[in-house]
């Protein structure tokens, strides 16, 4: 089957890891996969991903903003491909449709909503989607809370509900990496440490996050905070370490392609988000065996339970820092819920889980 991959960009994002994890087994499978990038990649990608499992890459070098010449360029690239079906993600259709209209190809078209319907696109896309889905294009949503917000804001229901996936194994600890990585980052051995994974926007709430990991109990057991991650609120976020007076304990890793490395030097993953879809950095937490103390927003409460962690209202910074405070003081417990992380993981996450689904989908509608 010959199987094109459409989204906004390649640059590293949940997004774009589900759609490399998808892509990479659906080429295992023996499937003919491209994909399409409406924006050029940065230094941070999956763009040697896709490249080192044969994966035919178009970048077409949209502008910011409304790019008309994509319509052209997208409909030269389903000339060559000649797909027999079409998976877009995010806000490609504002695109995609015109181009099929243009190429006079009429593929099977899988649309995956990556976030609460609310949020994952603005207002006039959101329209086009309207349209788009009552004309025989195939939602699926990534989680139940996705679908809820589909029929909530649509009046629809996704044709099928198909949470990511992760390549597990890849996220179990590296030997020493943990010795190594507290090593070169100054953290005591015995310290308890909690990362958080994600890009600095307001959605993700780091300022929370920091706000909560000030308190002047995790300042007695010595607590640090690995904050890996680039974005437009970094200086912001700087500049409350430093009036807070936490800066000795938390540490800024910019962007990372080690994360497996990373998770591994901490004790608990914390994740304080205002909204989320069905966030990757919450499996591969688990995956790698850590404790997960997050807001139960989006699809989250459909990851973490109570066996595996802690969930928290959003926007409640005295609640999020009782949940780390609680896990840091007591590395046993943490230690305890993060085996069974990786357990749930190990049993439900699996990138092969999803694409066996996206696959079996295809077949149906095609």
């Amino acid at each position: 089957m010959r199987i094109l991959q459409v989204i906004p960009t390649i640059t590293t994002g949940g997004a774009e890891r589900m759609l490399a994890n998808l892509a990479g087994h659906l080429r295992r499978a023996g499937h003919t996969v491209g994909v399409v990038a409406m924006h050029d990649p940065d230094t941070m990608s999956v763009e040697a991903e896709l490249r080192s499992h044969g994966i035919k890459l178009y970048l077409l070098g949209q502008r910011p903003g409304l790019d008309v010449r994509m319509i052209p360029r997208f409909a030269r690239v389903l000339g060559s491909f000649a797909p027999e079906v079409l998976h877009t993600h995010l806000y490609v259709l504002k695109y995609v449709l015109p181009a099929l209209a243009v190429s006079r190809r009429y593929p099977v078209v899988v649309h995956t909503l990556h976030n609460l319907a609310e949020r994952e696109v603005s207002w006039p896309e959101r329209v086009i989607q309207q349209v788009a889905f009552r004309a025989g294009i195939t939602p699926v949503a990534i989680g139940d809370a996705v679908a809820e917000s589909m029929r909530r804001v649509y009046r629809l229901s996704p044709h099928r509900t198909i949470p990511n996936g992760i390549p597990v194994a890849d996220y179990a600890p590296p030997p020493k990496a943990r010795e190594e990585v507290r090593a070169a980052l100054a953290i005591p051995a015995g310290a308890p440490t909690l990362v958080t994974v994600g890009r600095f926007m307001q959605q993700k709430n780091h300022a929370g996050v920091i706000s909560a990991f000030a308190s002047e109990r995790l300042r007695s057991i010595d607590a640090h905070l690995l904050l890996v991650g680039d974005g437009a609120l970094h200086d912001e976020l700087e500049r409350q370490v430093r009036e807070l007076g936490i800066g000795d304990r938390v540490r800024f890793l910019g962007k990372r392609d080690d994360i497996p490395h990373v998770l591994a030097a901490a004790d608990v993953f914390v994740l304080g988000s205002l909204w989320e879809g069905h966030p990757l950095s919450v499996m591969e937490a688990m995956a790698a065996g850590k404790p997960v103390v997050a807001t139960a927003v989006g699809c989250v409460p459909e990851l973490v339970s109570d066996r595996t962690g802690r969930l928290v209202v959003p926007g409640d910074t005295s609640i999020l820092e009782a949940a780390m405070f609680d896990l840091a003081n007591d590395l046993p417990l943490a230690r305890a819920k993060g085996a069974a992380a990786a357990r749930t993981a190990r049993e439900r996450f699996d990138a092969s889980v999803m694409a066996r689904a996206y696959e079996q989908l295809y077949q149906e509608l095609a």
